[in-house]
């Protein structure tokens, strides 16, 4: 692969399924080199592989596509383009998609009522004279009351409340009703089996501006009747009403005494009464980590997705809380799920598509598309290291053509409660074509091996991750064809925070290193990071005195190899002074540094930021290696 191959890299949304089995909907979106946007359109598959698939619409961008439960209708959202995303519905038969909202900042979690009537959705409400013709900086100042008023790749959003709202698409001219109000978010919007209810996901309590828990609660489709169903302990989200109505499920973990902690906690599936009780966890602790991700109720139990070593496998979770039935698992990612009439159809990823519908029909897969014929990918190999504790550390190795010895790159990644798995990586690919072997693991600190796992770096994160990346490298150098002499380091986020550390303290090991969208300076991050009031004292550390040493800016002067660091102008996740503050430390040293800096763009440049930008985010990452390894 070359940097402009991410046009070839579709990413397929969460499917829906006709209430008889027969056929799935999912959205297929792409990168636009020419456009300069992701571009995407709906498609039909059969369910039996009786047929190829059909492409419905061409966008710009489809996505979100549900059918309604009779299976006469389907309502999808558009956006691209730079308009706003809006609700269409369209006849499952044939015909024009209709336009039905107008909502002033975009719609999205389009779902059908049980008799096909009505759909609600979530719109964010902008406060009057804001998010309209006026330019931002003409706007008024913002009152500030809480640590909850910004987001990565959102921007502000406590003057944009989202609302749930709830339209009749077949009316002359469609008119949406808000249901909710206040000086709240709302999310996760679901109906109830006989349409009497709505359920969806809103922090209302009044400690809701300095704590992570929120709750599921329950409305009359008019907003009457509201009701909280969870009692604020947990961290919560995606609900479904179970098949029977009498009970909601919902993907959720605690937040601790204060209501602040969730770093490197397992989320686990939760099952409530609706008629008011308390909540019971459904899938182990420890051992299941479940991506909020779409996931199906069924009569006897749950459908779900769980993180594990790097696969994501599919389980059937009964309600009684008995040990989960394992559905799909192996080396691949099931990253999204829908179930009608006993038929269940899934997007599946592995090391060589970056995603495929598959049905499961009477205990047999089916794979029923092939979005990505033709792409050329490098096979992936497995590896494990021996941490000097004995602990296994598990990760792969992806390398170029011919024998080597290889440059090689030590790509760590970030959350840290996050996992490389079994899928088309880009990062991986275009370096290996250039001709590095590139070595990625989930060390100890990272998701899908268990809470205790996640859990061992905390306090100690540099010394402790950098133990258990050296022996997976060590590791892969000794399977052979690698040169350990011309050897990198990079990783983005926490992956940008361990590629400073081990620049500082193993610099020996590299001859140049490329650090992205970083935490460099804790105390810092703290304050200016939209999740670094909680997160910091999660994974760091209560007392603030340790931050310095922890930090990897306070190590920058033993830094003498050159150094490259990537970042984003609107970055709030890791604002920008995090790349600022060792740039100029470095800069003041003499050391052979460069900063690329990116407009426009937040933490998620690499996955999601303009296609443009993410061509030469590569290219500058290719030329750096190629200048120096």
């Amino acid at each position: 692969m070359k940097p402009a191959d991410i046009s070839l890299l579709h990413a397929l949304g969460a499917p829906t399924i006709s209430p008889d089995g027969k056929y799935a909907i999912v959205a297929v979106t792409r990168p636009d080199l020419e456009a300069d946007e992701y571009r995407g359109g709906l498609w039909l598959v059969p369910t039996d592989g009786s047929a190829e698939p059909r492409r419905l619409t061409r966008g710009p961008r489809d996505g979100e596509p549900a059918y309604s439960p009779d299976g006469a209708w389907l309502a999808f959202v558009r956006g691209g383009d730079g308009a706003k995303p809006q609700l269409y519905v369209m006849p499952t038969g044939g015909g024009e998609p209709r336009k039905v909202t107008d909502e002033p900042l975009g719609v999205s979690e389009p779902v059908w009522s049980p008799d096909s009537r009505r759909l609600a959705f979530v719109a964010r409400v902008p406060e009057e004279g804001r998010y309209g013709e006026n330019k931002p900086e003409k706007e008024r100042p913002r009152r500030i009351t809480g640590f909850k008023y910004r987001r990565d790749n959102l921007g502000f959003f406590l003057d944009r409340r989202a609302h749930v709202f709830v339209v009749d698409p077949f009316a002359e001219e469609p008119s949406a009703t808000q249901v909710t109000e206040g000086d709240f978010d709302h999310g996760g919007v679901t109906w109830s089996p006989d349409g009497a209810l709505l359920a969806f996901v809103a922090a209302r309590h009044d400690e809701r501006g300095s704590t992570l828990t929120d709750d599921v609660w329950v409305s009359a489709p008019d907003g009457s009747d509201l009701r909280r169903v969870t009692t604020t302990d947990l961290a919560v989200a995606a609900p479904r009403f179970t098949p029977d109505g009498d009970a909601l499920c919902f993907l959720g973990a605690g937040a601790g005494p204060e209501g602040r902690h969730l770093v490197a906690k397992n989320f686990g599936l939760w099952l409530v009464p609706l008629a008011g009780g308390a909540a019971r966890r459904l899938t182990d602790e420890e051992r299941f980590h479940l991506p909020v991700t779409p996931y199906v109720p069924t009569a006897d139990g749950v459908l779900v997705t769980v993180e594990n070593r790097g696969a994501k496998d599919l389980l059937h979770v009964p309600y009684a809380g008995a040990e989960p039935t394992v559905l799909i698992n192996g080396p691949r990612e099931v990253d999204a799920v829908a179930h009608a009439a006993g038929v269940t159809v899934v997007a599946v990823a592995d090391a060589c598509t970056p995603g495929e519908l598959v049905a499961l029909r009477q205990d047999k897969e089916i794979t029923l598309t092939s979005f990505g014929p033709g792409l050329d990918v490098l096979p992936v190999e497995e590896v494990t290291g021996t941490a000097p504790d004995g602990y296994p550390v598990h990760g792969w190795i992806v390398r170029p053509a011919g024998e080597g010895p290889h440059p090689v790159l030590l790509m760590i990644h970030g959350g840290p409660f996050a996992q490389y798995g079994w899928h088309v990586f880009d990062e991986a690919q275009i370096y290996a074509s250039a001709g590095y072997a590139v070595v990625m693991g989930n060390p100890r600190g990272s998701s899908g091996y268990g809470q205790a796992h996640g859990r061992h770096i905390f306090g100690d994160v540099g010394h402790l991750s950098a133990l258990d990346l050296l022996a997976l490298f060590d590791a892969a150098l000794a399977t052979g064809g690698l040169d350990a002499s011309r050897a990198g380091v990079l990783g983005g986020s926490h992956g940008g925070f361990m590629t400073t550390w081990m620049a500082a303290h193993h610099g020996d090991r590299f001859k140049a290193a490329i650090s992205e969208r970083a935490v460099n300076a804790i105390d810092s991050f703290h304050g200016s990071s939209d999740i670094g009031w909680s997160f910091a004292r999660d994974l760091y550390g209560e007392d603030p005195a340790s931050w310095v040493e922890q930090s990897p800016l306070t190590h920058a002067d033993k830094i003498d190899k050159p150094f490259m660091i990537i970042h984003s102008e609107h970055d709030w996740r890791c604002p920008v002074e995090q790349a600022q503050r060792l740039f100029v430390k470095l800069q003041l040293r003499g050391v052979e540094t460069e900063l690329l800096l990116f407009p426009g763009e937040g933490h998620e440049l690499s996955r999601s930021g303009l296609p443009s930008h993410r061509v030469a985010r590569f290219d500058a990452i290719l030329d750096w290696w190629g200048r120096h390894l």
